[in-house]
């Protein structure tokens, strides 16, 4: 007997917001017990920059969770220790390797109530962080947005959230109509299956569209330099000031090892790979994600049967960057992908159709799908090459022009700034380690464009008409190759030599409508979107 398609309340998914809550999120906690959190995130941004907030946070009581009831309550409580934990992580002049008992006592009994890691996740600063300015208006509108918490006060911060949250508004009902099309599929209802495709591709348009209102109301250098920096967690961020983590300290003794030592934790730190609704769009379509840097064989790229499924699931969940995101998720969240990946048919259902050659459109239904789905994914990573890429650039380039070939040689003597600037510097591309632009890395705690640019070019993979793999599988043309003027190369080997050569004497560099590119560019991560 085959498992029953999921029901959206038994995991307290909206049929109209999708992973946003049911109830609207509180805007203060009602219990005045718990006035002393509301007094600190009121006045978080004047607290990080008078570099008062350390000294208010330690002051702070113990606080217990006895007084928070309803679930909205729980999630308000999160996110507001979440924005003050990461405030005091990184808003001094150096970064702190430990949380207080007044913060890491009720964030880890919170966390463990919502089945969510102690960290600042994409559900504490945009999933619970919002509330709509007219009751009246609808969610999915951006201009009808306000955020509730930010790390610096600014409009930028809160249209950067606001953005992801009118996307999985205007993504939530999306939900149900695709687990409606694998409902279809069970009945051997193909003319349901490819109403509810072309419906879910006209919808992923629209989230294509409010991803790049971005630029509206975020500037790039204000984001990467002072909102950026507070959205990183503990995990790889060695070079930003924590080699070791952060230690949660309860103030009990129980955060020592056997030995009298301190236990650090590491979490990868706010990332938009933490959205369920992208994930979820991966899962109904068939897009199977491999680990970073892994090529599809054969099977893959002519699409693994229900047989190969396991097996590559299996394969895909040893460091495979998206499935660790789902750590990060409400329990409730990842029980729901992990319930879908279970009884998800649509791509199995089409090729069978293809295969026989029935009901065309709904191949092309599918494809079509898929290629829009890849084209919300390009879109984002241009926005990852402007508010990431670009300003990293900018100031590797400036601090390379302000010192002299001398200077080079030996490291820069200390800069005394805050740490949310030093954040940044220690993710910037490097300029003396002989090109090597490795070490930009998302706030998730790795360097992503690599991951996005492969996740991009997955989602094409599934692609079951022949014109739609093509189209799906295009890669641009290199400039001064194979033209009218240069001819094809005699050598296929000559180009490759060739470009080492060039990569060992200098950085050629190219330039293009979104600024100046080097030929090795590789990195990059806006959050891991």
């Amino acid at each position: 007997m085959l498992p029953k398609i999921p029901v959206l309340a038994d995991y307290g998914i909206s049929p109209k917001h999708g992973f946003l809550p049911n109830e609207l999120p509180l805007s203060r906690l009602p219990d005045p017990y718990y006035n002393k959190w509301e007094a600190v995130v009121a006045n978080l941004p004047a607290l990080i920059l008078s570099r008062r907030l350390r000294g208010v946070v330690d002051r702070l009581p113990v606080l217990s969770t006895i007084g928070l009831e309803h679930d909205s309550e729980w999630r308000r409580a999160y996110s507001i220790l979440c924005f003050v934990a990461h405030g005091y992580i990184w808003g001094g002049d150096s970064p702190s390797d430990r949380l207080p008992p007044p913060i890491t006592a009720p964030l880890l009994a919170v966390s463990a109530h919502l089945e969510v890691p102690p960290v600042a996740t994409y559900a504490a600063v945009c999933l619970w962080n919002f509330k709509p300015l007219f009751v009246d208006e609808g969610v999915d509108q951006l201009e009808n947005l306000a955020t509730l918490n930010t790390f610096t006060g600014s409009i930028d911060e809160s249209w950067f959230y606001l953005v992801s949250v009118a996307m999985e508004a205007r993504g939530g009902p999306m939900i149900a109509i695709m687990l409606k099309a694998m409902a279809a599929v069970r009945a051997d209802d193909a003319e349901m299956v490819t109403a509810c495709l072309c419906t879910f591709a006209e919808r992923l348009d629209d989230l294509g569209e409010l991803l790049q209102r971005l630029h509206e109301q975020c500037e790039p250098t204000v984001f990467y330099h002072r909102i950026r920096p507070f959205l990183a967690g503990s995990k790889n961020m060695a070079e930003a000031g924590l080699p070791n983590g952060v230690m949660y300290d309860e103030g009990k003794g129980c955060d020592m090892d056997g030995v009298g030592g301190p236990v650090y934790r590491q979490y990868s730190g706010g990332s938009n790979a933490q959205s369920s609704l992208i994930q979820f769009f991966d899962i109904v379509l068939g897009v199977q994600h491999r680990p970073t840097g892994t090529k599809a064989s054969n099977t893959d790229a002519a699409g693994a049967g229900d047989s190969d499924t396991a097996t590559a699931d299996a394969a895909a969940s040893r460091h495979n960057f998206i499935l660790e995101m789902r750590k990060y998720m409400p329990g409730a969240h990842a029980r729901f992908l992990q319930d879908v990946s279970d009884v998800a048919n649509i791509r199995p259902y089409v090729m069978a159709n293809q295969a026989a050659g029935t009901h065309r459109p709904l191949s092309i239904a599918y494809d079509s799908c898929l290629a829009t789905l890849r084209a919300l994914r390009d879109k984002h990573i241009a926005v990852v090459t402007r508010y990431i890429v670009l300003p990293s650039r900018d100031m590797s380039r400036a601090r390379s022009r302000s010192r002299s070939p001398e200077t080079w040689r030996r490291p820069a003597p200390p800069v005394h700034r805050p740490k949310a600037m030093n954040l940044a510097l220690a993710t910037t591309n490097k300029v003396s380690d002989g090109g090597t632009n490795k070490a930009l890395k998302g706030t998730g705690g790795t360097a992503l464009m690599s991951f996005l640019k492969q996740a991009r070019d997955e989602t094409g993979e599934p692609a079951v008409e022949e014109w739609a793999q093509r189209f799906m599988h295009r890669q641009g043309r290199v400039p001064g190759k194979n033209d009218f003027f240069f001819g094809k190369p005699t050598e296929p080997a000559a180009p490759a030599v060739a470009a080492e050569v060039v990569a060992e004497d200098e950085k050629v560099e190219l330039g293009g409508l979104a600024g100046t590119w080097t030929l090795d560019d590789d990195v990059g991560g806006l959050c891991a979107f």
